[in-house]
């Protein structure tokens, strides 16, 4: 009879896990669709460019988004879905991790199925595995460290800490932020079992972290530690008067990214974490608190000085997942599968637009719309502006127009980028001498720099369009650089 049950028990999982499969194929399918139509972002275009001259750091990220667009676009060409390629991917194996870390963590119940569904559902995902950002591998890697870090709270052997180690060393190549990964390990460490910190695994795991980190942090030590300047001193503003607003606008961005239903299982999830942390040191809850509360306390400090971008709380959204899996009341189950349900249906809206970019008359305050549309029309009037001018050049700021226009002017047109964003790079220095060209930079600037920029004269406006909406105007210069200019000209690659 026990035989016959375990059987029959066997034959009923696999039914969910074969649909749930075919779910992920189909999901799959439909985001490498989606990444190879719509144009590339303004910081998808400035991280291919940095694919183009790989180094161990950059002035805005570490360089896993540069490497990672580098081996996309080796596989597939230079175009939207080789810079993208990686990100459906990663969505793949992060739902992989996802799922066995929550299954370990929560054994008999589902728990993986369901963890690996609501990520999956969540606009954030949707959206972070179309448009390539340091955010992109950062979460894969987080999700990988989950993992190892579930199977040490489900008795998992001490090797572990070195793979959980290996994650986090990743992590922290793709992004700051994952220097919270190192302190969420530590205290699930401190609080679940302080024995394991008399062992040498845990410390040969951060030795393995400090390792895979340290050539960015020789290339910060060689460049002015420009990164962690740019960085971290985000951390230190601090503009009460602007906190109630900011925090509101981070509750309502995450509500809007996770979509409502999940973002109320996710809350539930860190909130039970929390107790059962403070109960009994659950290793399993304790893990889940340790990879939320910290980077929830960051934000939360940040939001007093600046506004959170929406996207940066995702970091939290494995954990969250796994936590709201493990919930153990009837109502919040209830609620699993509708809410799973409304964040695809959001997903697919927001999917629908990019892909049709439909224009209406609120695009120019559409954020998608300023982003994503547009570019090869204000690249081929920004060319028809050379040309007329007799220009030898195109000049551009800021750093993301320019990038973009370096993807759209024709091959023999040399895009020069001008800016401190390119003064860390390994890009050629333009050597622009006394010739006569053009800059194009958002009429919102105002006038060229007189530092950089001598005899110029203003020829035209350039709009760039999404039907009949303006979404911005660009003024044109004709413009010789100032001789022995301190200012930043480096020469772009086109794809």
């Amino acid at each position: 009879m026990g035989l016959a049950r375990t059987m029959d028990v066997r034959r009923i999982w696999r039914v969910p896990m074969a649909w749930a499969l075919v779910g992920l194929a189909t999901l799959t399918l439909i985001r490498l669709a989606v990444a190879a139509v719509i144009p590339l972002a303004p910081d998808e275009a400035y991280y291919w460019v940095w694919s183009r001259a790989l180094a161990p750091g950059y002035l805005d990220h570490p360089p896993m988004v540069a490497l990672w667009i580098r081996a996309g676009t080796a596989l597939a060409g230079s175009g939207s879905i080789g810079v993208r390629l990686l990100g459906p991917i990663s969505g793949v194996l992060g739902s992989f991790f996802l799922y066995d870390a929550a299954e370990r963590l929560f054994p008999g119940g589902r728990a993986g199925l369901t963890a690996a569904a609501l990520l999956n559902a969540t606009l954030a995902l949707g959206i972070g595995t179309e448009i390539m950002t340091p955010d992109t591998p950062l979460l894969l890697f987080w999700a990988a460290t989950l993992w190892a870090g579930a199977r040490l709270a489900s008795g998992g052997a001490p090797a572990w800490w070195l793979a959980a180690g290996a994650f986090s060393g990743l992590a922290l190549a793709s992004k700051y932020t994952a220097g919270l990964l190192p302190i969420g390990m530590g205290l699930f460490a401190l609080i679940a079992a302080p024995r394991w910190l008399r062992r040498p695994e845990p410390w040969l795991g951060a030795l393995v972290a400090g390792l895979l980190f340290l050539p960015v942090l020789i290339w910060n030590a060689r460049n002015g530690w420009a990164g962690f300047l740019r960085q971290g001193g985000r951390v230190f503003d601090w503009r009460p008067e602007q906190a109630v607003g900011n925090i509101g606008e981070l509750l309502l961005g995450q509500i809007g990214m996770a979509t409502p239903g999940i973002f109320i299982l996710f809350t539930a999830g860190v909130a039970v974490a929390v107790v059962r942390t403070m109960q009994s040191r659950d290793p399993a809850w304790t893990l889940l608190m340790a990879m939320s509360v910290p980077a929830l306390v960051l934000f939360s400090q940040h939001a007093v000085g600046g506004r959170v971008q929406g996207n940066w709380p995702a970091i939290v959204y494995p954990a969250s997942a796994a936590a709201a899996a493990g919930l153990p009341a009837a109502i919040w189950r209830r609620l699993t599968w509708p809410s799973i349900g409304l964040g695809l249906v959001v997903t697919a809206t927001v999917y629908g637009h990019v892909v049709t970019a439909w224009p209406t008359a609120s695009a120019r305050n559409d954020p998608i719309a300023r982003q994503l549309f547009g570019w090869e029309t204000l690249a081929a009037r920004a060319e028809n502006a050379r040309h007329q001018a007799g220009a030898e050049f195109v000049a551009v700021e800021p750093y993301g127009l320019a990038a973009e226009l370096a993807r759209g002017l024709p091959a023999g047109v040399q895009v020069i980028g001008a800016g401190a964003h390119w003064e860390p790079t390994t890009l050629l220095k333009a050597e622009i001498g006394q010739r006569e060209g053009i800059l194009v930079r958002p009429e919102a600037f105002g006038g060229p720099d007189p530092a950089a920029w001598r005899d110029w004269t203003r020829l035209t406006s350039i709009v760039r369009n999404n039907g009949d909406v303006v979404l911005e105007r660009y003024s044109v210069f004709l413009v010789r650089a100032v001789a022995g200019s301190s200012s930043t000209v480096v020469v772009l690659p086109h794809p």
